[in-house]
């Protein structure tokens, strides 16, 4: 899961998504394109949005993608535009660009539809990242579980 900064909408995702599915089977993890906020915990406007939900996502940290992650994971989710083509830029073949997808395309198919940055608005911005990413990665647990079973 991959934002600009790794504080807001990816911490939530991968907070979502390990809900979903069994962590002895699945490893998810965030990142963010920027470096601005390595080693610190999300946003506390996420960490209540998700607490309010049932999830504790405190323990995780910021970590800026590292070519490495395209070996290390599967499926690359991003939020939006600007960090698809961030995290192109940055995959080391055409088949580690294959694993980069928009996250909401899961929802809205070849739309590629952002997921709206909370950041700099209110709590409201924050519950309805949250929704939409509930949603798509519903949508993606339930395909990764199809394919792990």
């Amino acid at each position: 899961m991959v934002c600009l900064g790794n504080i807001c909408r990816s911490p939530l995702a991968e907070g979502i998504l390990q809900s979903k599915l069994p962590r002895e089977q699945f490893f998810i993890d965030s990142a963010g394109t920027g470096g601005w906020h390595v080693g610190q915990e999300p946003d506390n406007r996420s960490i209540q949005t998700a607490k309010k939900r049932g999830l504790d996502i405190t323990h995780q940290r910021g970590r800026q993608i590292h070519p490495t992650d395209f070996d290390t994971f599967d499926y690359i989710y991003v939020m939006d535009i600007s960090n698809y083509k961030n995290v192109i830029a940055l995959a080391p073949s055409e088949e580690a660009k294959s694993k980069v997808q928009m996250i909401l395309n899961e929802l809205f198919p070849n739309e590629n539809v952002d997921v709206p940055d909370p950041y700099y608005g209110g709590q409201n911005g924050f519950e309805q990242v949250f929704d939409m990413l509930d949603d798509a990665c519903q949508i993606i647990a339930e395909k990764l579980k199809a394919k792990h079973s």
